[in-house]
């Protein structure tokens, strides 16, 4: 076998010791550089290793030696430490015919006693269907990911009527409003509420330990339900939470009191909120007394969202990140979600979180376009 013979210069040896010993290069960059270092017959090298012994160190075969200095020589230095392009052709098994089919197959009807599509159902049907001679699973789950197909996955949506007038016209005011710049005394303000069940633990849990999820009993005792309001103003990075007992037309009342005291200093107060049977102007006189009624009404302009379009409201975000980041655990007291809730509310709002909303009316003209009356 002809022998190459590997000689480096001073500053391809500066450069290959800089690519063993220090940065971030492919690892087998990192070994050709330490096998041409160990390989050097030129005068900069103290003393040169043979090549078994070089093998034994970088446990490594003495054909990729041989290999690493043949390309050394015939082609450079640049020529080892980049990757050799690859010669061999791959055709791939899912070509466009085949992938529309798959993606057709996978939106219509399952077989009778199927609720939905399995990546194995389409992969044995394709082949019944004489589509391919054969495909694995992971093929169709690689050609559906690819098109953000997930046949087993459904979602729930409450979906409004089709052409809906009243609809689309609420939905752009919320919409338009969201649109506003910031203006302290004109804030825009989301409110929402949501239950919370109030339940304990019937045994023990056993903690986390390593290796090992914590454990929780199956069986739990249910200790009633409290009813979470909660206010956020999206661009100001504020949010503030009541915790009541009840949801009913007083609270809510009571609870826009509280708002308002937090924006003595607006000029007027618009706020968005699902269109309920508690959120009506009435509450207000059936809490308080007609005159503080009045005054608190008149500090407040109300937007509503439009029916099946809770989605609109920012609150609704505000509320699952509470969720999930405070609530989303068995609590057995209304004293301990108030806790835990203060508590989380403070750290928010230290922090300023904001909400991005990015959904325009030009969005919901296009991506919503069937809501849209058509003429």
């Amino acid at each position: 076998m002809k022998r190459y013979k590997v000689t480096l210069t001073h500053e391809e040896r500066q450069d290959l010791e800089a690519i063993s010993s220090k940065g971030s290069h492919a690892a087998q960059t990192v070994l050709n550089a330490l096998i041409l270092l160990a390989c050097d017959e030129g005068k900069f090298q103290k003393q040169r290793s043979i090549n078994e012994t070089i093998a034994q160190v970088l446990n490594v075969s003495m054909k990729t030696i041989d290999r690493v200095k043949k390309r050394f020589v015939e082609d450079g230095l640049d020529a080892v430490l980049t990757r050799k392009p690859s010669s061999r052709t791959f055709h791939p098994r899912v070509d466009g015919d085949l992938e529309a089919r798959l993606i057709a197959l996978s939106c219509s009807e399952p077989p009778v006693g199927h609720k939905r599509w399995s990546l194995r159902m389409l992969a044995d049907k394709v082949v019944e269907l004489e589509y391919v001679d054969q495909i694995s699973h992971e093929t169709v789950r690689q050609a559906l990911k690819k098109n953000e197909l997930k046949p087993w996955k459904v979602e729930g949506w409450v979906i409004p009527p089709q052409q809906d007038g009243d609809f689309v016209a609420q939905m752009e005011s919320v919409l338009e409003l969201y649109k506003l710049p910031y203006d302290p005394l004109y804030p825009v303000v989301c409110m929402d509420e949501s239950p919370k069940q109030l339940i304990a633990e019937t045994r023990i849990p056993v903690p986390s330990k390593p290796g090992q999820l914590a454990r929780h009993d199956y069986e739990y005792s249910r200790k009633g339900v409290c009813n979470i309001f909660i206010a956020t103003e999206p661009l100001a990075g504020k949010r503030m939470v009541s915790v009541t007992a009840q949801w009913t037309k007083q609270d809510w009342a009571k609870f826009l009191e509280t708002i308002e005291r937090q924006y003595r200093h607006a000029e007027k107060i618009t706020l968005v909120m699902d269109n309920l049977n508690t959120h009506k102007p009435g509450s207000l006189y059936e809490t308080f007394k007609p005159k503080k009624a009045r005054a608190l009404l008149e500090r407040f302009e109300f937007v509503y969202t439009p029916k099946h379009g809770s989605w609109l409201n920012m609150a609704e975000i505000e509320l699952r990140v509470l969720s999930g980041q405070c609530l989303n655990r068995r609590i057995d007291t209304i004293t301990e979600v108030r806790r835990h809730v203060v508590a989380w509310e403070t750290e928010r709002n230290n922090k300023e979180a904001v909400i991005n909303w990015r959904f325009t009316t030009e969005d919901a003209r296009i991506k919503l376009k069937w809501l849209y009356p058509s003429f």
